[in-house]
């Protein structure tokens, strides 16, 4: 790995520490924004001067390179991503993003000459297999949990959540006890993107059954803030569950139900938002509505998936010959 940024030759005279870094993740409104940055730009200083953490020192070093050197080290990051990592194209991706967004910062601050408008990210292919598993295999899920237990409980009420409304499973990390208005059917949710502004969505029957018989066999817990879903193993008894806990749930629940897909909290969303679409018909204005999707094109690629168009034109052709 070269350590570009270790070399004595790139590093100017620096009279003053700003903390470019600093400043960039206090202006993330949401947690999870704040940690991607952090990860994110965290793994390219580890990269380009085998640091383990970006000192406000080592930022400025990197800030007052010349455009040539800026370009040359960004690119050869780029390609240890892609070439001997073999990272996702989406992943690739957020991390320039969270790079170029700290070099814009020092550019409005007056601490950065060059630009990274040049680091072009790679192509994304979105959704390739939004289909999910039938609703009638989502049953087989929800008939494993022993509702007789308080685990039970609480994990048939996380999964009849993630499949009732199609939540992403950091949307239930974040919830708390106070979000909950069971009279109306409603909880407050923390959608993507959405800052720190709580969006209401109402919730099924069912799933406020599920969430009432969880609720009162909850371990009572001290202080202001309760999250909804707590860990019930030893090491982590009490805590917030984790969205990783979320995803090993419901990937052994998956297995234990003899669900041959590898399932995940969001191929769950998948399968909900298809079965959605199928429901109503394809109208994709009101499953949007349910989605939470900001997008419109991104739910119509939903329904061109839900409909195999590709299969159904391969099948015209050939029956004209």
């Amino acid at each position: 790995m070269t350590n570009a940024l270790a070399k004595a030759e790139v590093f100017p005279a620096l009279e003053q520490e700003l903390d470019i870094l600093a400043q960039l993740l206090e202006n993330q409104k949401s947690p999870n924004t704040w940690r991607a940055y952090r990860k994110d730009i965290r793994d390219f200083f580890r990269f380009a001067a085998d640091a383990h953490e970006p000192t406000p020192i080592l930022v400025d070093a990197f800030l007052k390179l010349d455009q040539t050197q800026a370009l040359s080290l960004v690119l050869r990051y780029k390609n240890d991503l892609r070439d001997r990592r073999r990272l996702k194209e989406a992943t690739i991706n957020r991390r320039l993003a969270a790079l170029k967004s700290l070099v814009r910062l020092a550019n409005q601050l007056g601490q950065c000459t060059f630009t990274l408008d040049g680091i072009k990210g790679e192509k994304v292919v979105n959704y390739r297999d939004t289909t999910g598993i039938k609703q009638n295999l989502y049953r087989q899920i929800l008939q494993i949990p022993d509702r007789g237990s308080v685990k039970g409980k609480r994990d048939y009420a996380l999964l009849r959540l993630l499949w009732d409304n199609a939540l992403r499973r950091g949307e239930i990390v974040q919830i708390n006890l106070e979000d909950l208005d069971m009279e109306n059917r409603k909880v407050a949710i923390l959608g993507k993107g959405k800052g720190t502004q709580r969006q209401d969505i109402t919730l099924s029957k069912a799933t406020v059954t599920a969430l009432e018989e969880w609720i009162a066999v909850r371990p009572k817990q001290k202080g202001r803030v309760q999250p909804l879903f707590i860990a019930l193993d030893h090491a982590h008894y009490g805590h917030r569950l984790t969205g990783t806990a979320i995803y090993q749930l419901v990937r052994k629940t998956a297995k234990l139900a003899g669900i041959d897909k590898v399932m995940s909290p969001h191929r769950i969303r998948h399968s909900g938002i298809t079965a959605a679409l199928d429901a109503t018909n394809g109208d994709v204005r009101k499953v949007q509505k349910f989605s939470r999707h900001s997008d419109l094109n991104t739910l119509m690629i939903y329904d061109d998936n839900r409909k195999n168009m590709q299969g159904e034109v391969t099948d015209l052709l050939a029956d004209l010959i």
